[in-house]
């Protein structure tokens, strides 16, 4: 699991630490409250050198074990677009997109029959919800952006895609045999998280001020309700646990005014060709064959 150590994916580990079940945690540290039966693995996933690292460690902790659940739950918005990984890509792309394909490619083997794939994305992958959701996908401008590149929530949308994008070719690709099940979450508006800035004391008062505003605007915009973490982390944790299931067909999980709905993504994300087009060319940036 990435993103474990803060926000909705430590409220996921909460409810994801079982008797009998080892979880292996890619962080770049240690973080708070974990439980038993939990070990965190050294990851940056801004360094590519860091995530093949962080897999093979992965496979030498796992011996003759599989893997039964993948969750690909970290992300970051970078303050703008100037940022650099370790490779050089956008730190943001890097990071949200290019680490987790890279490490889904490096682990997908490992998985067991019947095991499961979740990935984090978000509703600003969608331009029919938020209004600076992608409208087209350019891969090359995300991974080496310019000046008159999208900036900030748009950037970050954009990247959003991407994981819904991956995770479709993801789930075509695997062995039918497998019965490997790819999810992609959208955990809404999440008041408590580093993406709303560092929780500092000010900005939590000023995040339960808003909140009851978001509320309101959300009976007309169910997109601007805030959740919390907690609630968004249960709903990762029921559906990586198998507690909450998509339709048939369906691979896209949604958090709406606090409930689990299973509504289209995007037409972009349905895109075959353009789904195709960013796993050669994301194949091409962390030296994999497509």
């Amino acid at each position: 699991m990435t993103g474990a150590t803060s926000g909705i994916g430590a409220a996921a580990l909460k409810q994801l630490t079982l008797p009998d079940t080892d979880i292996l945690i890619g962080a770049r540290h240690k973080g708070n409250d974990l439980r038993e039966g939990t070990q965190v693995l050294p990851l940056d996933l801004s360094s590519l050198v860091s995530v093949r690292t962080f897999a093979d460690s992965v496979k030498q902790h796992l011996g003759d074990s599989k893997i039964d659940i993948l969750v690909l739950n970290a992300g970051i918005k970078a303050t703008d677009n100037r940022q650099r990984s370790e490779e050089g890509f956008e730190l943001t792309f890097a990071t949200n997109h290019l680490a987790h394909y890279l490490l889904a490619r490096l682990l997908l083997r490992d998985m067991a029959k019947g095991g499961k794939i979740v990935i984090t994305t978000s509703d600003a992958h969608d331009p029919a919800v938020v209004p600076f959701g992608p409208k087209t996908l350019d891969i090359q401008e995300l991974a080496y952006p310019t000046d008159k590149s999208p900036k900030g929530m748009a950037f970050y949308g954009a990247t959003k895609l991407c994981n819904l994008l991956t995770a479709n070719t993801l789930k075509a690709n695997v062995d039918p045999q497998m019965n490997i099940s790819v999810i992609a979450f959208n955990p809404g508006l999440t008041g408590d998280t580093s993406l709303m800035g560092k929780q500092s004391v000010s900005l939590k008062r000023i995040v339960s001020i808003i909140r009851p505003l978001f509320h309101i605007i959300s009976l007309i915009k169910p997109a601007y309700f805030m959740g919390t973490a907690k609630n968004s982390g249960e709903a990762l944790a029921a559906l990586a646990l198998g507690d909450a299931v998509l339709p048939d067909g369906s691979i896209y999980a949604s958090l709406v005014r606090g409930k689990l709905t299973f509504p289209d993504p995007s037409q972009l994300a349905q895109d075959k060709s353009l789904s195709d087009r960013l796993w050669k060319e994301s194949a091409a940036m962390v030296d994999l064959e497509a």
